[in-house]
């Protein structure tokens, strides 16, 4: 892993140890020797981060978190008339709008409830305030597996009993009733707005499948309008069913996580495929009439849910069907191939071709290479590898981003797959403590910052840099813009807000920066020329 210069580590950790992390508590850091640092966490103390809150107008407040060692470390200045010095500008383009946020979150899987219980209830209180309080990042998005998947510690769904039609032995189990369902009530509770849930299924019960078995090659038998596809639909409808009936709700289903990879031979876990074509013909025949006819047919269904390598094919062949894309709202993609699919060929294509459908990443992780060590405590450049995805997503109209587990063990897990990667927060049970990575504080600089309904605007660099950034509106009118600088040199630059202001700012070396401040109603630069939402 690149390694940027740094300061002694005593010179670092007594400055982290000292510093005011947003008016809230500061970092309890501790130095894995893995580049960067991570902040300790446990029963009788946690970081915090003050409620989001923005200085007068003329006035910007910035949040940095560094390799060096800062975590969303806020600090403020004025807005100036001109720039102070010649140099790289980015200039809002306030008349350029493009597409709504949804939010931003993570996957309450088995590994990671497991994780969270594991801890004493004083230490799960403050790592799930961490994530979804006013005094966290502010997660809305979790994303729920429907029984078992590869993060879980056995093999399982529902309805297991064979030949079931009629899903009489439809049943949740104790990792739903025991371990998830408490743990999003008790998510739910401090968080300040309702919670997006939505939820994806692996693997239909094995009675149902071709291969007769939760993992490898293998797909629902029959074809589309049969009993075999008109039982599966209802499944979704019973998952809803059990779940409302300890008041929680859900905001959107996946069609199935990752279809292709029920179509690879030997794939190693649990898995049901999908070709577009099948998908197209089982929404329109079965899940989409099964959830329009239920009491959950405001419910929003995303397809996909796998590698954008597969845009905008899959959505060609589905959403061309209007029989099938009347009952579709959104398009999942993952990031594990992106290095296959360059961003513009398939995002932007997508969204251009399909404008009405929202596009949102569903699920992300580091360490899932086999070349790679899988939990890197203080791992730096995992995080920069989340903000620049996010950056890239956001600014190729995706409207949110969903990280996988949002809790995982020392190791990676656990799991009976051994397929293990690295979590935002890992938890150390043997100590009661958990640790925030780096990935944790990428994340807050979008999450925290980017409510539902904020919507990305232009942005435009005087000349080229190696800056990435983004720009947006917020549902208050205050401006939001992220500025991410992955290279061991600070670099001068300025933000222009024509008509309001101007910020002169260094994106300090290996660092993810937020600029907020307020806007007067009716501050908006007019086009030159004729623009529109794009």
């Amino acid at each position: 892993m690149w390694q940027g210069k740094v300061g002694s580590l005593a010179g670092v950790l007594f400055f982290l140890l000292t510093i005011s992390v947003a008016g809230g508590h500061p970092c309890s850091a501790r130095n894995f020797g893995h580049g960067s640092l991570v902040c300790e966490c446990g029963a009788s103390y946690c970081d915090t981060l003050e409620p989001v809150s923005l200085p007068p107008l003329g006035s910007f407040v910035k949040y940095e978190s560094s390799k060096a060692g800062r975590r969303m470390e806020r600090s403020e200045g004025s807005l100036l008339d001109d720039p102070q010095q010649a140099g790289l500008q980015l200039k809002l383009k306030t008349f350029q709008k493009y597409q709504r946020i949804k939010g931003f979150g993570g996957a309450l899987t088995d590994s990671a409830a497991i994780n969270i219980l594991a801890l004493s209830p004083k230490a799960q209180t403050n790592l799930l305030k961490s994530y979804f309080s006013e005094h966290g990042i502010e997660y809305n998005l979790v994303r729920v597996p429907m029984a078992s998947c590869d993060f879980s510690v056995r093999l399982y769904t529902y309805a297991d009993t064979e030949n079931d039609f009629e899903l009489k032995n439809f049943s949740l189990t104790e990792e739903d009733t025991k371990m998830k369902i408490p743990i999003l009530q008790q998510a739910q509770a401090v968080a300040p707005k309702p919670l997006s849930l939505y939820a994806s299924p692996w693997t239909s019960p094995i009675w149902m499948k071709t291969n007769e078995a939760m993992t490898g090659r293998g797909t629902l038998k029959g074809k589309p309008g049969d009993k075999y596809h008109k039982t599966w639909a209802n499944y979704f409808i019973r998952f809803l069913d059990e779940y409302a009936k300890y008041n929680l709700t859900f905001w959107a289903l996946t069609a199935g996580n990752e279809p292709t990879a029920g179509d690879i031979i030997f794939y190693p876990f649990q898995c049901l495929g999908f070709s577009p074509e099948h998908q197209r013909d089982f929404i329109a025949q079965d899940l989409g009439p099964a959830l329009a006819n239920s009491s959950y047919k405001g419910i929003e269904l995303i397809i996909l849910d796998d590698q954008r390598v597969m845009l905008p094919y899959w959505a060609e062949v589905v959403l061309k069907d209007l029989k099938a894309a009347r009952y579709i709202n959104g398009i999942g993609i993952h990031w594990y191939l992106d290095f296959l699919a360059p961003i513009d060929l398939t995002l932007s294509i997508t969204h251009h071709l399909f404008p009405e459908f929202y596009l949102i990443s569903t699920e992300a992780s580091t360490g899932s290479y086999f070349w790679e060590p899988r939990v890197v405590l203080g791992g730096w450049d995992r995080g920069s590898k989340y903000s620049h995805s996010i950056l890239a997503n956001l600014n190729n109209y995706v409207t949110g981003w969903t990280d996988w587990n949002l809790v995982l063990d020392m190791q990676g897990g656990p799991n009976w797959s051994r397929n293990y990667v690295d979590s935002p927060i890992i938890v150390d049970a043997a100590n009661d403590v958990f640790y925030k990575q780096p990935m944790f504080y990428h994340m807050g600089h979008f999450s925290k910052f980017l409510p539902e309904g904020t919507q990305r605007i232009g942005i435009q660099s005087s000349k080229w840099t190696g800056l990435e950034y983004s720009a947006f509106l917020r549902p208050d009118g205050s401006a939001a813009v992220m500025v991410l600088n992955r290279t061991p040199k600070d670099v001068p630059f300025g933000i222009s807000d024509p008509g309001v202001g101007y910020i002169q700012a260094v994106a300090t070396a290996d660092s993810i920066q937020t600029y907020l401040w307020k806007r007067s109603t009716g501050d908006t630069e007019q086009p030159s020329s004729r623009s529109s939402q794009r």
